[in-house]
């Protein structure tokens, strides 16, 4: 647990790794696992679509995103895919309980800059947070080919972390990107203490 710990407050931030029951759970629910990891990277895709047609004048950005819409669309083929190689359905698209809290703490007032700054680091955390979530799942099945399938799902991940967090400094002052991210981890430390261990959700 201590080297969980360090590598996730060194390497992405957060404060507060997954319960080791997680892994556990998500091993006998792979079916409900790989149905919300297809979800959460159609919707990442989205998000990044998103950010793209409401900020289309930030060049950097678009520039940054776009091979990532890319990316997400087929992170998204290869789990359906792995899906249909296991005999295995694409389930329904259900509701991401852990997305929603972090929406409920982007600023809904306030000035565009900071509407701005939030949508970048809820999805700077969403990163973060699967990336954390990919590392237990690659180091703690027993399925060989699925630890190597989410080895590289964590390192892409951790990617798409830090680019969002480059883009917030890019336009905006550091300062205030660090003052902010560490009111957003702070939290997302609380969302985590309180949210029910579930093995069929990748958050």
């Amino acid at each position: 647990m201590e080297n969980w710990s360090q590598d996730t407050k060194n390497i992405l931030g957060l404060q507060l790794v997954t319960d080791p029951r997680w892994v556990n759970l998500a091993s006998i629910s792979l079916e409900e696992i790989l149905t919300d990891h297809a979800w959460c990277e159609q919707k990442a895709a989205n998000s990044c679509i998103s950010l793209i047609q409401k900020y289309n004048d930030k060049e950097e950005l678009v520039n940054e995103l776009a091979p990532i819409v890319t990316e997400e669309w087929g992170h998204f083929r290869q789990v359906i895919q792995e899906l249909r190689k296991r005999n295995l359905p694409l389930g329904r698209q259900r509701k991401d309980e852990y997305v929603n809290k972090l929406l409920e703490f982007q600023k809904k007032g306030g000035s565009p800059e900071e509407r701005f700054l939030d949508q970048l680091l809820t999805m700077a955390l969403i990163e973060a947070r699967s990336c954390e979530r990919f590392k237990r799942l690659s180091e703690g099945l027993s399925d060989a080919y699925l630890k190597n399938f989410y080895r590289k799902f964590m390192e892409s991940e951790a990617g798409h972390y830090t680019l969002f967090i480059n883009l917030a400094d890019t336009y905006l002052p550091k300062e205030k990107v660090r003052k902010r991210w560490k009111e957003w981890i702070a939290y997302e430390t609380g969302i985590m203490l309180n949210m029910a261990v579930r093995g069929d959700r990748i958050h």
